[in-house]
């Protein structure tokens, strides 16, 4: 009944987007799946809850020829190892990632984050773990939750993520490519076949179910948040005008306290806007680079 743990790479990642590029590093006391690959300054992206390195599938090979790309999967998600409860808060996060690099030595000149991947990299600049030149977030996580979400979702996160055996009825679910499919469709996103596949292999892992649990559980924004105006470099913030997970409007909100940050909003496309429309993703990410001097204007 109940899926085994943990992924294989060599089984579940056989067909793994950009598998080449792959390699198995080891920082603070886990062994992380990291993707590394292209030429030029350093751009380290880091993806949301629930997801894993395959949500650059497209965008990746549009930024290679411009970018060293540094992609890893987050304690727990994917191919890297699951890890101590304490890992998957917000700062936790920030510091074993800072730990990651400076075990391979890389330095980003830019960065970009989905989702929850947006706080951490932000969290990363305030607390001085990088000193990129600028900031991607795509239809980041900046900002609490208002409402209902505050109050209900996250004790209920809590509760789930605590028992051992939720993420494993969660995980034999997952195998269900339907109930993947509506997961998605609810972030007002419509993706690939491709995509959908690699998603429902990631929820059919119990180890990714309690990651993902376990951060949406211990996901707090609020020191964040009062800490965005002091960021002193400068942020782009992507937005999906249908993202129903993200609302456009916290972009929005996010630039009146963050000075000299831009929003730009993307008709038509929702919370994975970077796995519907790569193209545009990495057209404003490229502009972003040129206008910041870590690519050259002609580039």
């Amino acid at each position: 009944m109940f899926s085994r743990r943990k992924l294989s790479f060599r089984t579940d990642g056989r067909d793994w987007p950009n598998r080449d590029a792959s390699r198995f590093v080891k920082a603070a006391g886990l062994t992380w799946h990291v993707q590394m690959s292209g030429q030029g300054p350093v751009l380290l992206l880091l993806h949301g809850t629930g997801a894993s390195t395959h949500a650059w599938r497209l965008l990746e090979p549009l930024l290679r020829p411009y970018f060293t790309i540094v992609a890893l999967d987050f304690p727990g998600h994917g191919f890297t190892q699951s890890p101590p409860r304490a890992f998957l808060t917000l700062p936790g996060m920030a510091a074993s990632i800072a730990e990651l690099l400076r075990e391979m030595d890389v330095v980003p000149d830019l960065a970009a984050g989905h989702s929850a991947g947006a706080a951490v990299m932000i969290r990363m600049k305030l607390d001085g773990a990088i000193k990129p030149r600028g900031l991607v977030s795509l239809n980041g996580a900046l900002i609490p939750f208002g409402g209902i979400a505050t109050h209900v979702f996250a004790p209920f996160a809590k509760f789930l993520s605590g028992s051992p055996v939720i993420p494993r009825l969660l995980a034999w679910k997952g195998n269900d490519a339907s109930a993947v499919d509506q997961m998605v469709r609810g972030t007002g996103s419509t993706i690939d076949a491709q995509g959908l596949e690699f998603y429902r292999r990631l929820a059919s892992s119990p180890d990714h179910v309690a990651a993902t649990l376990g951060m949406m559980a211990d996901w707090d924004l609020g020191a964040l948040s009062k800490e965005l105006p002091r960021l002193d470099v400068p942020l782009l913030l992507i937005a999906g005008e249908n993202d129903k997970t993200i609302r456009p409007e916290e972009a929005f909100a996010v630039a009146a306290i963050v000075p000299g940050a831009k929003v730009a909003v993307l008709r038509g496309l929702g919370h994975l806007a970077h796995e519907e429309r790569a193209d545009d993703i990495a057209a404003l990410m490229l502009d972003f680079a040129r206008s910041l001097g870590v690519l050259a204007a002609g580039a």
